[in-house]
């Protein structure tokens, strides 16, 4: 036995320990479970910051909200003109009269005493230049409120190469909310631009964003970051447009000029008078005064028309001259236009009713019995109204609690109210025995 011992731990200690065999398939399936985490992971903490890092900011930089920008309502207006021939006079004040004032009587002596003065006066052609240095200088000076947009697009042809092209409109400063310069345009030949650039009346340049648009008259208002123009730029280079008002008594004959691109090119101005008022452009809920002028300008004109006291009264528009006139520069009533550049200007949606509307005339109220109000001429397909079941003809008198006496006092009560508002709507609807009052809910929808 003892001669057996040493063979059996000899045997003992050559035992080979093998090692325990990998599963691949096992690791190779941790491993992508592993990466699969990974990915997970960093997918939700990249979604939670995206989504965190807006309110964050805006917590610990907080932003003060921009004034909103106010064209104040207005209602008939006496020109400027007319102001001055409103001043009184010593004698007026002190000398008792027995007769009643009569203004027209005050108005024909101050035109008699304008006709003498100018009738002593002996005009030449040193008068005529002088007159027309003296509307360059206004026109000059006038062009602070003016700028040229630019609309670049590029897109890339067959052979692959990038073809850029650029078209031009003209535009009116019209507020400064001390963040942005806002501009009003004709947008229609901006439409496609891919980034606008605006140039500065002493051809500085910069960019543009647009803060909305109103496809009914194709004018928008764009923003000029204040922050990206030079020091002192605002206040010492350009200015702001003076609004004033189009809906003076008397303003046929008033002279005008207008800035922009009148004549179909960049800076170039034209001088005139309003030869007429009394055209209209009907829109969805809206209806504007057009101002029409004897200035010759290009069928594809833009700008603004000015007054000779610095105030802009009109946005030019070619596409409502009537036919043989299409020369002939218009323009959009500034006051018909207020409450659009309103909402424009402080990116605010149009509320949508849907009809086509007027005012009911005195004669129309007494000869034919129609009881003053909106009086309907149209209701668009599918609009709010007409889902509501309003009819051509019908004569709104009363929206909420605000009574309509015309098309003006509805035009007003819409530019009070936003998309998705109910308004109550009282109408007047002609039936066999007379006219009869319904109510109406509505919806209001937005225009687009």
């Amino acid at each position: 036995m003892s001669e057996k011992e040493p063979s059996v731990q000899n045997d003992f200690m050559m035992e080979k320990i093998k090692e325990r065999p990998i599963n691949k398939g096992k690791l190779v399936r941790r491993m992508l479970l592993t990466a699969a985490m990974a990915v997970i992971f960093g997918l939700v903490a990249c979604f939670t910051f995206l989504s965190l890092e807006p309110v964050l900011s805006k917590l610990m930089n907080p932003e003060k909200e921009l004034p909103k920008v106010y064209f104040p309502e207005e209602t008939e207006e006496m020109s400027p003109e007319e102001m001055l021939l409103e001043t009184p006079t010593e004698s007026a004040e002190t000398t008792p009269t027995t007769e009643p004032n009569n203004s027209s009587q005050g108005t024909d002596l101050a035109e008699d005493q304008i006709r003498e003065i100018l009738s002593g006066m002996q005009l030449n052609v040193v008068n005529y230049t002088q007159m027309y240095s003296s509307l360059s200088d206004y026109a000059k000076n006038m062009q602070k409120c003016m700028v040229t947009l630019t609309g670049i697009s590029t897109r890339k042809d067959w052979l692959n190469d990038v073809n850029e092209s650029s078209n031009k409109s003209s535009g009116v400063i019209i507020a400064n909310n001390t963040k942005e310069l806002l501009i009003l345009t004709d947008y229609s030949s901006l439409e496609n631009a891919q980034r606008l650039n605006v140039t500065f009346c002493n051809g500085a340049e910069t960019t543009a964003e647009y803060k909305r648009k109103d496809p009914g008259t194709n004018l928008a208002v764009v923003a000029v970051q204040i922050e990206a123009l030079p020091e002192d730029f605002v206040t010492e280079t350009i200015a702001v447009a003076s609004v004033g008002s189009s809906n003076h008594k008397n303003m046929l004959g008033m002279p005008v000029i207008a800035l922009g691109n009148p004549m179909g090119s960049v800076n170039s101005v034209g001088y005139g008078m309003i030869t007429s008022t009394s055209g209209q452009v009907s829109d969805a809920d809206v209806n504007y005064k057009l101002l029409q002028t004897d200035i010759v300008g290009s069928p594809k004109a833009g700008g603004a028309l000015f007054n000779l006291y610095g105030q802009f009264i009109g946005m030019i528009t070619h596409d409502h001259n009537n036919k043989g006139m299409e020369n002939l520069i218009s323009a959009y009533g500034v006051t018909d236009l207020k409450k659009r550049m309103e909402k424009l200007s402080n990116d605010q949606s149009f509320a949508y009713f849907g009809i086509y509307g007027t005012s009911v005339s005195l004669t129309v109220h007494e000869e034919l019995e129609v009881p003053y109000g909106a009086y309907v001429k149209d209701v668009l397909l599918d609009s709010p109204a007409m889902r509501a079941g309003i009819q051509k003809g019908d004569v709104i008198i009363r929206m909420d609690d605000s009574s309509v006496n015309n098309f003006s006092d509805y035009v007003s009560f819409m530019s009070t109210k936003n998309p998705e508002e109910s308004v109550r709507v009282a109408i007047m609807r002609q039936t066999q025995i007379g006219y009869r009052e319904m109510y109406v809910s509505i919806t209001l929808g937005e225009r687009k």
